[in-house]
């Protein structure tokens, strides 16, 4: 297999794709109320230029930094949402992952300037990579609410081929088969592994399970943050595909041990708690975790706790390990218990806990109790 050279620009004739950031850009403009000629006008650009901006043909990471920053600037003046911005540049991100894996297929690209290994990635940037495969919107954007008339149908999300789709998964595979030669891969091959939990072919779906059967049953030892993060991220995978036991089986292995920990300080950055980038995963295992509240965590994870939800038994357990830990989230508002007490009766009443699960649910239903005298 040939690789990809290391440049920050790609290589040459690489497909460059501009539909995550495109589609961003056409909330931001709907929401200030402007068609695709008013917003053109606006800004003084012809409206095939804005059309090419939002279809991806001509990504916005290709303009420069000057213009990308005015462009971000001028949105929000003409009545767009404050964080247009910052959205516009996680949409970028999102974009680059999609393009180094539809540019790559099946050849292994250089991990020093791989979008995958750069940073530990957070949950907005997770599902702005993921969004054309589920069709799911992230919720950071409902903050876009257009005001523009429909015309007609159109695409509700960014949209990818059906041949992108597969040389980008392709290239998941590469990296994830590849990436265990070497340990500074270890972020780009965990964080590919994750990602394709979201391939719906049976092959990578029998692929995860020797992963699992590979990483899952090996022995983690304290601070071995890497055989962690690679059993967890190929139970979590397989739990997206619909196979949810092994999910289970890493809970059960993680009970009352630090990997408890180095989960916990995993989901504060997931969800923004944590200030600061990530550009390796041994933050996780860090003791002192002052430096974030729970507050958000708390009110992600309850939303989370849904019968349904393939990761119910990961959402469960550290919904149990974060109150365990700060049982002051517990005590400082009584909507906060009733919110937790209502998702717990969903959750039991549905009758799908194994045995953890229903343990883990009697202590939060202690906590609730303790919480309330």
């Amino acid at each position: 297999m040939s690789g990809a050279p290391a440049t920050l620009t790609g290589r040459q004739g690489s497909r460059s794709t501009g539909i995550v950031t495109g589609y961003v850009l056409k909330l931001a403009r709907q929401s200030a109320g402007l068609t695709q000629e008013g917003l053109a006008e606006r800004l003084g650009v012809d409206s095939s230029t804005v059309q090419a901006w939002e279809s991806g043909r001509r990504p916005l990471s290709a303009m420069p930094a000057g213009e990308f920053v005015r462009l971000c600037s001028r949105l929000s003046r003409l009545g767009a949402p404050p964080s247009t911005g910052r959205h516009l540049r996680a949409a970028i991100e999102a974009d680059l992952v999609l393009s180094t894996g539809i540019s790559t297929g099946a050849d292994w690209a250089d991990p020093e300037v791989h979008p995958l290994a750069t940073s530990v990635h957070r949950k907005l940037l997770t599902n702005l990579i993921t969004w054309p495969f589920t069709g799911i919107a992230p919720q950071e954007l409902e903050v876009f609410t257009s005001k523009v008339p429909r015309r007609g149908p159109v695409a509700s999300g960014p949209t990818m081929g059906a041949d992108e789709q597969i040389r980008f998964f392709d290239h998941l595979m590469t990296v994830a088969e590849r990436g265990t030669v070497n340990e500074e891969d270890a972020l780009l091959r965990r964080q590919a592994v994750y990602l394709l939990g979201f391939d719906r072919r049976d092959q990578v779906a029998e692929w995860l399970r020797g992963e699992w059967a590979s990483a899952g049953r090996r022995t983690i030892a304290d601070g071995d943050v890497t055989s962690l993060l690679e059993a967890r991220s190929a139970s979590v995978a397989l739990a997206s595909t619909g196979d949810g036991s092994h999910l289970h089986d890493f809970v059960t292995r993680t009970n009352g041990t630090r990997a408890e920990l180095a989960n916990l300080n995993y989901w504060a950055h997931w969800i923004g708690e944590l200030p600061d980038d990530q550009t390796d995963d041994s933050f996780m295992t860090q003791d002192d975790t002052r430096a974030w509240s729970g507050v958000r965590l708390f009110h992600h994870l309850v939303s989370r706790l849904d019968p349904l939800s393939p990761h119910l038994p990961l959402n469960l357990h550290t919904m149990h390990t974060l109150v365990a830990s700060r049982p002051a989230l517990l005590t400082a508002h009584t909507a906060t218990r009733n919110s937790l007490t209502e998702a717990l009766e969903i959750v039991k009443a549905a009758d799908v806990l194994t045995r953890d699960g229903c343990d883990q649910v009697a202590g939060l239903h202690y906590a609730l109790r303790f919480a309330d005298r």
